[in-house]
């Protein structure tokens, strides 16, 4: 892994480093956000590494066959950029495309699918993520529908959550998959760990979007206590990961950055 860069005038920041632990891209996005909005002390520490799908046959046979399906689900926006990777969609993809949230669905934007096009759950819902998207994409579904979910697949072969297949399955729908990314854990040297030791030690504020993030931090630190530790996570069932693991303060907040600024703004002041 890179050395860890300190961002401009951190030192000068009294407030605890925080630690964004997106995967690189995104981690890039909202480091550059936490810093416009003074949060000059945040650090990306990304707990996920992205990689091209193995099968890339199989992958380009699935692009081949968007055009004969009446939606697609992109899980995030790694999703996205896997599938379309450097190509404008095709030309004759008229589906519907679904996203969880609206990191993926600015994502298709970037990727040239029209905002029309794009079903996600609405801006004040209580959560980003597959059944406040199934409250929106539910009316679509009739027996025959055929879906196509582009995600992701671990080291160990898992891909993810199924809820949202299940339903469309339910109702009669058709569900194939594809993977257009690969996801590991990060690779950390004897340094990078000890510096990360030492932001732990000096009360660092986690910011998690992913159980598997932690599942890949309690792997790379595993007799690391997290007793005085404080998580801010994305999601509840990543509370319920993080407080496994021994988080002692866990706050949980929607994935967007106005709602994680509120949440940081409660902290106490060191």
């Amino acid at each position: 892994m890179p050395a860890l860069p300190t961002p401009p005038d951190a030192r000068a920041d009294s407030r605890p480093v925080l630690l964004v632990t997106r995967p690189a891209h995104e981690a890039g996005v909202w480091l550059q956000a936490l810093h416009a909005a003074g949060w000059t002390a945040a650090q990306a520490l990304p707990l996920i590494d992205i990689a091209a799908a193995t099968d890339q046959a199989a992958l380009q046979q699935a692009r081949l066959q968007a055009a004969g399906c009446d939606a697609l689900m992109f899980v995030s926006a790694q999703a996205v950029r896997g599938f379309f990777g450097s190509e404008a969609p095709l030309a004759a993809l008229a589906a519907r495309c679904w996203a969880p949230g609206p990191g993926t669905a600015a994502a298709l934007q970037a990727a040239g699918v029209p905002l029309g096009q794009i079903d996600q759950p609405p801006s004040h819902a209580a959560q980003f993520d597959s059944e406040a998207l199934w409250a929106v994409v539910q009316p679509q579904l009739h027996p025959g529908h055929r879906l196509l979910v582009v995600r992701g697949q671990s080291a160990d072969g898992r891909s993810g959550r199924d809820w949202l297949e299940r339903q469309c399955l339910a109702q009669g729908g058709r569900v194939h998959a594809c993977v257009a990314y690969r996801r590991s854990a990060p690779q950390w040297d004897a340094a990078t760990a000890q510096r990360v030791r030492e932001w732990v030690r000096n009360g660092a504020v986690w910011l998690f979007s992913s159980s598997e993030g932690l599942q890949h931090l309690s792997r790379l630190l595993p007799s690391q206590s997290w007793a005085q530790s404080r998580a801010l996570v994305s999601h509840p069932r990543i509370a319920v990961s993080a407080r496994q693991r021994g988080f002692g303060e866990i706050i949980t907040h929607r994935p967007a950055l106005d709602d994680l600024l509120r949440a940081l703004s409660k902290l106490p002041n060191p």
